[in-house]
């Protein structure tokens, strides 16, 4: 039987030794490299993912106040793809998408608030404003504004921040087309 010398074994240690740290810091660089990336893209696909949540909320509250009647007339659907189609400048399909998913999202949706306050929070005052005289387009859509409507519109408005002047205001023009 042949015995390793303590200089073989010094060798092969050292061997293994490199060999681990070699593993270790190609481990950590591309672990580095990962991180790296990902911070440094994060910021387009965090502004997508808002945009689109934006949308969504939006979307959502067009919905809302379209079906606030118990009633969601072919009107109303359009009027919303409409307005989501001109406000967020997307293609007539995006908008049909959107709002698609914005009616189930919508049906599952207990309260306004996670909407309303995300808009808040991204929205300037005029987009406000925009937004609440896009849902009195809607509740004019099928030629009637019921007075639920109504009443959510002016929820909306006040979740919004909107004065109550501007949402006076958005009214008369949207009911006098």
């Amino acid at each position: 039987m042949c015995w390793p010398t303590v200089s073989g074994l010094l060798i092969s240690l050292s061997v293994y030794v490199i060999y681990e740290c070699v593993v270790y810091y190609t481990c950590m660089i591309t672990t580095i490299q990962v991180l790296l990336k990902r911070y440094t893209q994060a910021p387009a696909a965090v502004q997508r993912d808002s945009e689109q949540a934006l949308r969504m909320a939006t979307a959502a509250l067009l919905m809302e106040v379209a079906r606030a009647d118990h009633d969601i007339k072919d009107e109303e659907r359009e009027a919303v793809r409409r307005v989501i189609e001109n406000f967020y400048s997307v293609s007539p399909e995006q908008a049909r998408e959107l709002a698609d998913a914005a009616e189930s999202q919508a049906d599952d949706a207990t309260s306004l608030f996670p909407f309303t306050r995300l808009i808040t929070s991204e929205c300037s005052m005029e987009d406000r404003i925009r937004i609440v005289s896009m849902l009195w387009e809607v509740s004019c859509a099928d030629g009637h504004i019921d007075a639920h409507e109504e009443h959510l519109v002016r929820k909306v408005a006040d979740l919004l921040y909107v004065p109550h002047n501007q949402f006076i205001r958005t009214k008369l023009q949207e009911s006098g087309r």
